[in-house]
């Protein structure tokens, strides 16, 4: 009789020895057991081999000699290019001359009736008080440039994110396209957009509205095509049993349906090609930028203030308008306010030009720029060191680039290369699939490649240490609002303003502070990113299942047990967003910080652009928009796509 032998017991590993990331960080420690010593062996030093790099100097200085030598003969550039350039140049001196035409007190009237019919007599007041302040601040005319250039760049832009978004929505093949492309852009710091226009169009208006228009036209496409691809299933199903055709479908029902979206597009899109409008001052934009850029340079922060101010005013007016308009879309109303409305506009435009008093008044203009420089030197003699116990703001600046900036940067450039390659494909593993870690370590060794691996290390460096900043005060800011309805009242309102600013606008108050250096450039990313991380987090623990939150109540934990033991981990996927977030917005202002001493990848930049060495300033963009990818791929979870059956 055969005897029956016991299958042997299964060994039960613990519950954190089955997680996925185990199996990636073994596989991971074999990898590298085997190829560090190899890599160590045949490259020991830190720094990039210099075989390894590819000199794009001489190709893209011979471009770049090419298409200036050829702008006004190549019939590319005389028949295509040409045409786009008098086109935009036209519209936005059109345009200008039109606000111009109206004048101060009919430009001031019909953004008044405007904001009234939109949200309200009390916008429309703000929005009178705010164009006021910008003819008091002796800002008229560049506020007037600056309009004049949002106007022709957002309709372009709502135009051709609108058409985009709506190949994307009514096409699967067009939206798997489109998305890749559209996640791009999105972590494109702005630099970025400046300097192919450059390249082709020039310093100048065309290229500062064609770069404002690449910037601001992606958040139009993806809500078009979010709207109409969320549209509600029963109501098409309910117009198509009725007969209606395809363009039917389209306009009576699918883009009624998408009206929120579409205005929450026309929103972003407008406070995007706000902020690249000024900064692409740049390049040649003018108005208030270009006012704000000029004071940056000479350090003038009381000039930069004068201008800095009327770019905050149009920032929130545009997007209190916008998103009333859109809280109140599909309320019934009446034609007839608005002819008053639009009659009484004509009515003081008429009477301003009879009384001749189309410009603002000079004598009616305030200089603040004295004060204000007369307060910074008083900063200077008084705050920025000397301090007892505290120091100052010099001295605080001084020690955290001593202290933080200096060993994190000397830290990754000490790495070997190739571990730093290592460390990128643990991380974006980790977090996703093996697509996202080669994406990842492609685009960290592409910067190797164009040659410049230690700035982008020290830009890398100033962007963890901001982001290690933004998160532990943008946690703490938004764990206490989740938790006190009272505080996060008196919160809103200051986000809502910070998170309205020009990333442009947030170097003069640090200027004014700590005056120029990385450190600088540290503080005005950490404020700029601060505002999304706080709401963000807020909004996450806020979601957490109530039952959940019942459970733990009901068995004694305490309030801090409640937040560590149940609202983190399931706010988890909130604060993995708000991390990624903060990285690409930090990104974004470190690389304008190069305006005010941040040098690395932002110093070549803005060299290139000033010097017109567009050799160093592509390569620098280059290097910038796969340090975005990079940061992009490495705090971004990705999901893995189950397959049917499995």
């Amino acid at each position: 009789m055969a005897t029956v032998t016991a299958p042997a017991p299964r060994t039960v590993l613990p519950a954190r020895l089955r997680h996925p990331a185990v199996g990636k960080l073994l596989l991971l420690a074999v990898l590298a057991a085997v190829l560090v010593p190899l890599a160590d062996a045949r490259w020991s030093s830190g720094s990039w081999p210099h075989a390894l790099t590819v000199d794009l100097t001489e190709p893209l200085g011979k471009a770049s000699d090419w298409i200036i030598d050829n702008r006004d003969s190549h019939p590319l550039f005389l028949y295509f290019f040409g045409y786009v350039s008098n086109a935009v140049v036209l519209s936005v001196r059109g345009v200008y001359l039109l606000l111009l035409a109206a004048g101060w007190a009919g430009v001031t009237a019909v953004a008044a009736v405007v904001a009234w019919r939109a949200a309200g007599v009390r916008l429309a007041l703000g929005t009178a008080a705010a164009f006021l302040a910008c003819g008091l601040l002796g800002m008229w005319v560049p506020t007037m440039q600056t309009l004049a250039v949002m106007v022709v760049a957002v309709l372009a832009s709502v135009v051709l994110g609108a058409l985009l978004g709506l190949a994307a929505g009514l096409s699967d093949r067009t939206h798997r396209a489109l998305r890749p492309v559209l996640d791009t852009m999105q972590v494109l710091p702005a630099f970025a957009y400046l300097l192919p226009v450059v390249l082709v169009f020039g310093i100048g208006v065309p290229a500062a509205v064609l770069a404002t228009v690449v910037y601001a036209a992606p958040p139009m496409a993806r809500l078009t095509a979010l709207g109409l691809r969320d549209a509600d299933e029963g109501v098409m199903e309910a117009v198509a049993s009725l007969g209606a055709t395809f363009r039917q479908r389209l306009f009576s029902a699918r883009l009624p349906l998408a009206r929120k979206e579409l205005l929450l597009g026309l929103n972003q899109t407008i406070m995007m090609a706000l902020s690249m409008a000024v900064i692409a001052s740049v390049i040649g934009a003018g108005g208030l930028g270009d006012r704000v850029y000029q004071a940056l340079a000479s350090v003038d922060v009381g000039a930069a203030l004068s201008a800095g101010i009327p770019i905050v005013l149009l920032a929130v007016v545009l997007d209190r308008v916008t998103g009333a308009a859109g809280a109140r879309l599909g309320e019934a109303r009446t034609a007839t306010p608005w002819l008053y409305g639009a009659a009484a506009a004509v009515v003081v435009a008429v009477a301003g030009r009879l009384v001749g008093r189309l410009d603002w008044p000079e004598a009616w203009a305030v200089n603040i720029a004295e004060p204000v420089n007369d307060a910074v030197d008083w900063m200077t003699d008084h705050l920025y060191s000397g301090v007892p116990y505290i120091g100052g703001t010099a001295d605080w600046a001084g020690h955290f680039t001593t202290w933080v900036l200096d060993p994190v940067r000397d830290g990754l450039q000490w790495l070997p290369w190739w571990s730093v390659l290592l460390i990128v494909a643990a991380l974006a593993w980790l977090i996703g699939t093996w697509r996202t870690a080669l994406t990842a370590v492609l685009a960290m060794a592409a910067i190797g490649v164009l040659g410049v691996w230690k700035p982008s290390l020290d830009t890398l460096s100033q962007v963890l240490a901001a982001v290690a900043v933004t998160l532990v005060i943008g946690f703490a800011v938004g764990i206490a609002a989740a938790r006190s309805e009272r505080f996060e009242r008196l919160l809103r309102p200051v986000l809502d303003v910070f998170q309205t600013m020009p990333q442009f606008v947030y170097l003069i108050p640090v200027v004014a502070l700590f005056g120029v250096g990385r450190a600088p450039a540290v503080a005005a990313a950490v404020v700029y990113a601060l505002p999304a991380v706080v709401r963000i987090t807020t909004q996450g623990l806020r979601a957490v299942d109530p039952a959940a939150m019942e459970a733990a109540r009901s068995l004694g934990a305490t309030p801090a047990q409640q937040l560590r033991q149940v609202q983190l981990p399931l706010a988890r996927p909130s604060l993995r967003l708000a991390v990624n977030q903060g990285v690409v917005l930090v990104l974004a202002v470190v690389i304008i910080g190069g305006l005010v001493g941040g040098g690395a990848l932002g110093y070549d930049v803005v060299f290139g652009l000033a010097q017109g060495d567009l050799a160093t300033g592509l390569v620098a963009g280059a290097a910038i928009v796969c340090l975005g990818l990079m940061l992009d791929r490495v705090t971004q979870p990705t999901e893995r796509r189950v397959r049917k059956g499995a």
